[in-house]
């Protein structure tokens, strides 16, 4: 067995500029979780494979096509593939939440 604290892995460069850690990497699924301070975002983007974000703490926005809708803690929001998305947090001390694409987006070198 396996177990570790999420913030036992490292924070990734992403191109977001926000703190994000791969917690699981398998050919078959892929999650990280990140964390937006008050003011911090996404960059509006899309993903190739379906994703879902599941919402661990604070308040913040979730922006897939053109709905958004205010989330809060134990969310759980689809997001299909190929359509624009991003997460924001406009007043929550700290938006953190869970990010889990399955498959794992051909490309993405796996880190574990």
């Amino acid at each position: 067995m396996k177990a570790a604290k999420y913030t036992d892995f490292p924070e990734k460069d992403t191109p977001h500029k926000v703190s994000a850690r791969t917690i699981y990497d398998h050919d078959h699924g892929q999650a990280v979780v990140i964390s937006l301070r008050k003011g911090e975002g996404l960059k509006r983007h899309v993903t190739p494979v379906d994703t879902f974000f599941y919402i661990l703490e604070g308040t913040g926005k979730v922006e897939i096509g053109d709905e958004v809708r205010e989330v809060d803690r134990d969310t759980v929001i689809e997001s299909p593939a190929n359509v624009p998305h991003r997460l924001f947090n406009e007043a929550s001390p700290e938006f953190r939440f869970l990010v889990v694409k399955m498959p794992r987006p051909a490309g993405s070198t796996r880190v574990l």
